[in-house]
């Protein structure tokens, strides 16, 4: 089966006050008619690769193909075969829904009556005809991802790129997403999606790369991947940090795989998971520790990040998140000190 995207070493280095090397060698494969998934926390280099991928970026050095089309040598037509849904939704708030639509349809220089056409269709598709006619500035944001995945398809693209396109949506909303990306791949469409919900990439993706710092450190399927860790995962709480710490020591016994110790949660992947926790059970009446809760499962993607990197992604995120919420404060005080607007954003 020919590959819809390829990536080979590609290498892209932001220059400032510190140097990040945000692509360090990238590597993979997308297949047409799958979803491909990038997982990883914030600035693992997901959202620059797929700039890259969609000529937003010119890598330092390596290849992008999409569609069998070098993105650097005919990027113009590569931006005509693709759609893109960023991280922010690209449409203007002032328009309505039908507006914003034939606006994308317009910008693509289609025909008047294929796009009039297609944004009834695209309206109806994602369950906003009701709202057609509102300005987007009234719409939930829910509603503004939906219309912003619909503004990438009114060219009815046969590569899509969708950079984490359910953050900040609420449950129903990133469901009601996942379904709409399932029914496109369905019908052919070749998905590459990037996210930092492990749930999300365990249900779209066919196929993961696990980015960090830049690298592909792990890639295959969901099962794959969960399957390098062992049959099952015993998790127990506890009262304390003291027990946590404890029982952590305890089941290093149970098996190969070092026990993790998260708050007062300590989990460890065990390969013979009944006898495994019979025996971790035994071992903590032993030392006088009564858990809060004991529970043995299957290994989640969430785990293979972990026994990857030694870190959960939701870690990385939260410090990326308050750093970036400090850094908006600052600025506001700025602005208010010198009696000046400021601007915020960022550029999908």
């Amino acid at each position: 089966m020919p590959y819809a995207i390829e990536a080979e070493s590609l290498q892209k280095t932001f220059t400032g006050k510190h140097e990040v090397h945000a692509l360090d060698g990238v590597t993979f494969n997308v297949e047409e008619g799958t979803v491909f998934g990038l997982l990883g926390p914030n600035g693992s280099g997901k959202t620059t690769a797929v700039r890259v991928l969609t000529t937003i970026l010119k890598p330092d050095s390596g290849t992008a193909r999409v569609l069998g089309h070098d993105v650097g040598k005919h990027a113009g037509l590569v931006r005509s075969l693709i759609g893109l849904a960023g991280q922010y939704a690209a449409v203007d708030e002032n328009l309505t829904g039908r507006e914003n639509l034939r606006m994308v349809g317009k910008l693509n220089h289609l025909p008047t009556a294929y796009v009039v056409s297609r944004a009834e269709d695209l309206l109806d598709q994602f369950n906003l005809a009701d709202a057609a006619d509102r300005p987007l500035k009234t719409y939930s944001g829910g509603m503004r991802r939906r219309l912003d995945l619909a503004a990438a398809l009114v060219a009815r693209p046969t590569v899509l790129f969708l950079d984490e396109p359910t953050t900040g949506l609420d449950p129903q909303s990133r469901n009601d997403l996942w379904e709409v990306i399932e029914s496109l791949v369905g019908g052919g469409t070749t998905v590459l999606l990037t996210t930092q919900y492990l749930e999300e990439a365990d249900r779209l993706a066919d196929t993961l790369a696990v980015l960090d710092h830049g690298r592909v450190i792990a890639e295959g399927t969901p099962t794959e991947l969960k399957a390098d860790l062992g049959a099952t995962v015993l998790e127990v709480g506890l009262d304390s940090l003291e027990h946590a710490n404890g029982t952590a020591d305890l089941f290093a016994a149970l098996g190969t795989h070092t026990p993790t110790v998260n708050g007062t949660v300590v989990e460890v992947t065990v390969d013979n998971g009944p006898a495994s926790a019979m025996a971790g059970l035994r071992s903590l009446d032993r030392a006088g520790i009564v858990p809060t809760a004991f529970t043995l499962r299957e290994p989640s993607l969430d785990d293979v990040f972990l026994s990857l990197t030694g870190r959960r992604t939701e870690d990385e995120t939260k410090s990326t998140e308050d750093e970036t919420t400090s850094k908006r404060r600052r600025a506001r005080r700025r602005a208010a000190e010198d009696a000046m607007p400021i601007v915020t954003g960022e550029l999908s």
